[in-house]
């Protein structure tokens, strides 16, 4: 992997206060718990995924620059200029191998990674994960700080509806947790047994943080819904 593989660090440190006008302008976001991301060194935010401004929402509300993983198809026109400009890292759908690549650098030289374990947009509830964040956290030697992202989307809304002008979201941060590979796992073993520690530590978050603010997941799944 080459130096000019992976996003420069700039992009994030101009680009968060784009996300900084919708979450506190545009809409009406709450932020709890910012003081569980380390101030330093390599950091991944797991958050869980409803509706097509979570990246945006994460990328504002986060206490330091990051560089969010979002789906190949955003990074058209001028929305794909800006989030290349932003430093934001294109997943493909063959497995987001140049993703993670890019994404590792990142964790490598200290900074801050975003990615939504569930890979699409749905009911947010955290019950899935992919086995990425899970990869990274373990070869880019990073704690995962759980994030829940709530409001974004409601019942019965497309995934890619704006939410209304000054909706109330929250986004909360959850204290970090540190997977490792032990010495008598496997590679295999230990990707299992750390992705499901994160999903599991995602899905409660966003359970209490529900519970908290009053704000409840959307109950339909549209994308799953059009595949069936």
């Amino acid at each position: 992997m080459s130096s000019a593989d992976v996003p420069s660090p700039f992009g994030p440190r101009w680009s968060r206060w784009i996300g900084r006008f919708l979450a506190r302008v545009v809409w009406n976001t709450e932020v709890v718990g910012r003081e569980h991301v380390p101030a330093s060194g390599p950091v991944l935010l797991a958050a869980n995924h409803t509706g097509i401004v979570d990246g945006p929402i994460l990328l504002g509300v986060a206490p330091r620059p990051a560089h969010v993983l979002v789906k190949e198809e955003m990074f058209v026109g001028p929305v794909g200029w800006v989030l290349r400009r932003a430093g934001q890292i294109s997943v493909d759908r063959d497995g987001g191998r140049a993703a993670l690549s890019a994404a590792l650098g990142v964790l490598r030289r200290g900074g801050v990674v975003g990615i939504f374990p569930e890979g699409n947009r749905g009911r947010g509830d955290a019950s899935n994960a992919r086995a990425g964040i899970a990869w990274l956290a373990l070869n880019g030697h990073a704690p995962v700080v759980p994030v829940a992202v709530l409001g974004t989307r409601r019942t019965g809304e497309s995934v890619n509806r704006l939410p209304g002008l000054r909706r109330r979201l929250t986004v909360e941060f959850g204290a970090p947790i540190v997977v490792e590979r032990t010495g008598a796992a496997t590679g295999r073993e230990a990707l299992v047994t750390a992705n499901d520690a994160i999903r599991t530590a995602l899905a409660d978050l966003v359970t209490h943080a529900s519970r908290r603010s009053g704000l409840a997941l959307p109950t339909d799944e549209p994308l799953r819904e059009r595949l069936d």
